[in-house]
């Protein structure tokens, strides 16, 4: 046997070893966990066997069992559908813009509250900019159609100090989509924020030190010091929310939309309530929810892996 087998063989003993210790808990670790994985058990995988509404034409009144068997029928019409496909688009689109300004905006942010030397002000300037992230939207949804109608603060200002005619911000689909995506950003990049102040936190002083004795300014500092320590957290945060370009926030939508931006506006989640609980088609709804499901499960996975690859985190 040479000496790569060797090797190999010596791995994935090491592997082995790690796994079977890793089981070798105290039972009473195992105890204190069961009670949320019976949570977990009751409310997550126990509702799982309604997706077999979504292979069968469900009546309410015959129940799983009597209700006819349809096959893929919902699927078919699913991929057929255009305005599926137009719903699927402004999904992706709503995701992947808050993915990509939840991840630029709170990386910059958080490096220029990292040169605020003031703690106090570094303090209070964090404590306002994260606490949007506590409100509902159900209460930042009333803010927003107040300030942003057309006789609300906003389009005031446009026409008393600008002369610029009221903007329909939520009855238009093109301004919609600025909206979701502002309002999202504004909601979320103080909290996110604090995920980088951590990671800064992290970083040896003596580094800056060393690069102060060789001459360094803030700014090359910032560079070559302070920007690379933070791009594994970054690589980190952006790989996992892979998981969630299927998920545009059905409370922040469902809470701003109207009919009159349904093309624009309309998101797989806000559909599929439409669908399942006010038209009554539960299983098509049903088809597209597991769909969309699916989906985010595959994508969770190659997620995952990413984030091992690129920046060795995980969590099992």
């Amino acid at each position: 046997m040479d000496t790569k087998n060797v090797q190999q063989l010596s791995l994935k003993t090491t592997r082995r070893e790690k796994r079977k210790n890793g089981y070798k808990q105290p039972w009473t670790l195992h105890f204190m966990v069961l009670p949320a994985v019976l949570l977990v058990f009751v409310f997550s995988y126990l509702p799982m066997s309604g997706i077999v509404m979504a292979f069968q034409d469900y009546k309410p009144a015959l129940g799983f069992a009597e209700s006819p068997w349809v096959g893929l029928k919902h699927f078919r019409y699913m991929l057929e559908n255009e305005y599926f496909l137009q719903i699927t688009w402004n999904t992706l689109f709503f995701a992947c813009s808050k993915i990509v300004m939840n991840l630029i905006i709170p990386f910059i942010f958080a490096l220029l509250l990292n040169e605020v030397r003031n703690m106090g002000l570094k303090r209070s300037i964090q404590t306002l900019v994260y606490l949007p992230h506590f409100l509902s939207w159900v209460t930042l949804a009333g803010i927003l159609v107040d300030v942003l109608a057309q006789t609300g603060l906003v389009n005031q200002i446009l026409t008393n100090l600008f002369g610029i005619k009221p903007i329909f911000f939520l009855g238009d689909g093109n301004w919609f989509r600025f909206v979701i995506i502002f309002s999202d950003v504004w909601k979320e990049f103080g909290f996110n924020t604090i995920i980088f102040l951590a990671a800064l936190s992290g970083i040896n002083p003596a580094l800056y030190e060393a690069a102060e004795v060789d001459g360094a300014t803030r700014w090359k500092q910032t560079i070559h010091l302070t920007i690379p320590s933070l791009i594994p957290i970054g690589i980190v945060i952006a790989t996992l929310a892979l998981g969630n370009v299927l998920n545009a926030n059905f409370d922040q939508v469902f809470n701003l939309y109207s009919p009159l931006i349904y093309q624009q506006g309309d998101i797989i989640d806000t559909f599929v309530y439409r669908e399942g609980l006010l038209s009554g088609q539960f299983s098509f709804a049903t088809a597209v929810g597991l769909f969309k499901s699916m989906i985010s499960l595959i994508l969770i996975v190659i997620s995952y892996r990413l984030a091992y690859k690129f920046a060795g985190y995980r969590i099992f």
